[in-house]
This record gives structure tokens, C-alpha cells and sequence, in this order.
């Protein structure tokens, strides 16, 4: 198959999760992905030059719209309990093939590395790129559990087999160098939503916000420690936003933790119009993760105008500059994690100076638009040079 020409518009298959089935959100006949690939669709809209089919495998069947927007469409497919991980995802690949050969597109994306998507996108017998959201191979090794064991073992079996890999930040890119064919860095694209937030502190108080799955990767319990004193002598207050596991050995000690300082509040699992409320009146956003690559809830913060202090881990000193768009600090070091949320704190103009250079960047980096752009761009890359080796090999052959 020829690749669409440079006027004619690509039709691209991204592979993503309907999140509808993983929180049992059955019966709501719209779709919703998870922030980045919502994100990106958000760029891909009406955007010229592309026509995008969303492709998405569940165990339940649900209700669908047809299309999302006029350039976009939306295809569920139901697949057995059976096709999942205990078989490598082979009733994915086998319902995503079916469906790709009704659409036939010039190029397929599996965005992430953690479920069906990348198996389904290296095995679709068509020109396909993968997006890695969570290096699994470098979770499984700070983070022990057999689910990212098994994930991290098939991220090492599709990233060689799959054309070139979309790197969010140049910490993948270290980490499939080896792997991939190919590699370009793109972050995520950030809600646009999120710009228009007009963040309001609370002068009164000095409220900081920390959005993570409650688990010892994020690494909460050792930000509370770090503050321990400091909470008490100022006008302090934590709030945690986060779902996790209520009775692992690490929530329990967390809620027991949080319980026991007044300064602490734990407020469960919130979705991202809740998330808006919570960034409107934050001081400062701080992540102590001991892992990361591009996380939303830094970019989304940056977006909001909330200042932000995260973790010297990963990706993340991709996303901004110590002192002038953010604070870094070192997870492993309480000390390090309470001087930063001193110093970040301790004046207030400098600390409003960070968080506009910081949406500023953040709308010239983040934005939709901007990265559905790139991720055209990409795809075009990919398709000329496969249509480039084609006609070398027909020339070799010729001779």
C-alpha cells in the first residue's frame, strides 16, 4: 500500500483504552481515554491532514458512538475474557486485525506499553508506531509486582518489532535505545482545559497539593515526613488525591500517617474536573515519585498556573528548570524534599513569577494542537521512508 500523498490526508488507527470498562462506567454511551491519548485526540480534531479511527478492545459490551468529531471515528470491540494477558492478548490482536482490515489505514498507533494496544499494534500487519507512557521495564524493578513483571517483559518483546517508538521524554529514549528502530521525543499534550484555569491561592494558608496512586512508587509517606515539624510551625496543609489498593501493607500505613497530623487530608480518588477545583486554590503541587517519565498531573499543574516541585527522577527534569519553571528535590532525602518546599515557599512573588513562565512554556510546548502536529509530522516521517526502502528493493531486485 502507498502511503497517502503530501496533500492527501493520512488515515491513522490509534490503539488506546476505553476507560468506560476499566471503571465500570458500562452504561455511559461516550467513550473516555485516559488524559494523554484524550489529550491528543483533543489535537487531532479537525486538525487537516489526518483522519483518525479510535480502536479500543473491552470485555463488556457497550453502547458507541460512531464518531467523535468529524475527523475522528470510534470502533469498540469486544474481546473475551480469555484474549486478554493470560494469553499475550491474542483475542485483541485478532478482533484489532478484523477491524483493520474494514478501515485500512496507512499507519497504526499503540499508545502504551501496558495493555493490549502495543501487542495488538506490532501484530496488525500494518505500518505502526507504539507510544511507551510507563517505562514497565524500569517500574518493575522500583516497584515489585507481578503485573509489571509480566508488562515489562512484553514491552521488551514489541518495541523491537514495531517501526519506531514516540518517546515522551529523553528517559525513554535511554531506555528503548537498544529496542527501538527508531525514536522521537513528543511529551503528552495537556487538556486545554487546563489553561483556562485562573489559579487563586488562598492567601491565608499554604495548601499543597500531591496527585498519585497511593503506592510506595509515588513515595508519599516519605513527603510527609520530610514536612514533619514544618507542618506544625507554619500555615501548612497537605491535601492527597489518589485512588490505590485500601488494604496493601503501604495504604494502610499512609492512612495511618495521614490520620495522625492534623496538617495531612486525604481525599480519595479524584477525576479531572475535580482535579481543576483542587489546582484553582494550590500554593504549590509537589510529586516525591521515585519513578517517572511524562507525568500529566506536572503538566497539567504547569497548564494551571499551580508552581510545581517534583522528584530529580526520570523524565521529569525534561518538563521543566530548577528556579525558573519549577524545583526539583531528591526522593531518596527528606531533607532534600523539605528544604525545596521551604524555599519554594518562602516568597510568594518569586513563587506567582514561576508558576506564569511556567504556563507560558507549558501552552508552547503542551498544547494539542502543538503535539498532534508532531505526531503528524511522524507519521508522514515513517511512511515516506517506508515508500523510499520500497523502491530501493524494487530497484535492487530490477538489477
Amino acid at each position: 500500500m502507498s502511503p497517502a500523498g503530501p496533500t492527501e490526508p493520512l488515515t491513522v488507527v490509534l490503539l488506546t483504552t476505553d476507560n468506560r470498562w476499566v471503571h465500570r462506567d458500562y452504561l455511559n454511551p461516550v467513550p473516555h481515554f485516559g488524559p494523554a491519548p484524550a489529550a491528543l485526540i483533543e489535537g487531532f480534531t479537525n486538525l487537516p491532514g489526518i483522519r483518525v479511527h479510535i480502536v479500543s478492545s473491552t470485555n463488556r459490551l457497550m453502547t458507541s458512538p460512531e464518531k467523535l468529531a468529524d475527523n475522528i471515528w470510534f470502533h469498540s470491540q469486544y474481546v473475551s475474557r480469555m484474549g486478554w494477558m493470560r494469553t499475550g492478548f491474542m483475542g485483541c490482536i485478532r478482533a484489532t486485525r478484523k477491524t483493520l482490515r474494514r478501515i485500512h489505514p496507512d499507519i497504526v498507533h499503540g499508545q502504551g506499553t501496558e495493555s493490549d494496544c502495543a501487542m495488538s499494534a506490532v501484530f496488525s500487519h500494518f505500518p505502526n508506531l507504539l507510544t511507551v507512557h510507563g517505562n514497565m521495564r524500569r517500574i518493575a524493578k522500583v516497584e515489585s509486582h507481578p503485573y509489571n513483571w509480566l508488562a515489562g517483559r512484553l514491552e521488551r518483546f514489541v518495541l523491537p518489532r514495531s517501526l519506531g517508538v514516540v518517546c515522551l521524554t529523553t528517559h525513554t529514549e535511554r531506555q528503548v535505545g537498544t529496542l527501538a528502530k527508531r525514536t522521537w521525543i513528543v511529551p503528552n499534550a495537556v487538556d486545554p482545559s487546563f489553561f483556562e484555569i485562573d489559579s487563586q491561592p488562598d492567601p491565608g494558608i499554604q495548601l499543597i497539593l500531591c496527585v498519585a496512586t497511593i503506592s510506595a512508587l509515588k513515595n508519599q509517606i516519605g513527603l510527609i515526613r520530610s514536612l514533619d515539624g514544618l507542618g506544625d510551625k507554619r500555615k501548612l496543609e497537605i491535601i492527597f488525591l489518589g485512588g490505590g489498593e485500601p488494604s496493601s501493607p503501604y495504604c494502610l500505613e499512609f492512612r495511618r500517617m495521614v490520620e495522625s497530623r492534623p496538617w495531612c487530608r486525604y481525599e480519595g480518588y479524584a477525576d479531572r474536573e475535580q482535579l481543576k477545583r483542587y489546582l484553582r486554590t494550590a500554593t504549590l503541587f509537589v510529586l516525591p515519585s521515585l519513578e517517572e517519565n511524562c507525568p500529566m498531573v506536572i503538566l497539567e499543574a504547569m497548564a494551571a498556573g499551580v508552581p510545581v516541585l517534583a522528584a530529580r527522577v526520570g523524565g521529569v527534569p525534561d518538563l521543566f528548570e530548577e528556579g525558573k519553571t519549577g524545583f526539583f528535590c531528591d526522593p531518596l532525602q527528606e531533607n532534600s524534599m523539605r528544604a525545596a518546599v521551604q524555599t519554594a515557599l518562602s516568597d510568594s512573588a518569586v513563587l506567582r513569577q514561576i508558576a506564569t513562565r511556567a504556563k507560558q512554556e507549558a501552552r508552547e510546548r503542551f498544547h494539542p494542537k502543538v503535539i498532534a502536529r508532531k505526531h503528524l509530522h511522524i507519521y508522514r516521517q515513517v511512511l515516506e521512508r517506508l515508500e523510499k526502502d520500497c523502491s530501493e528493493q524494487r530497484g535492487f531486485v530490477k538489477q
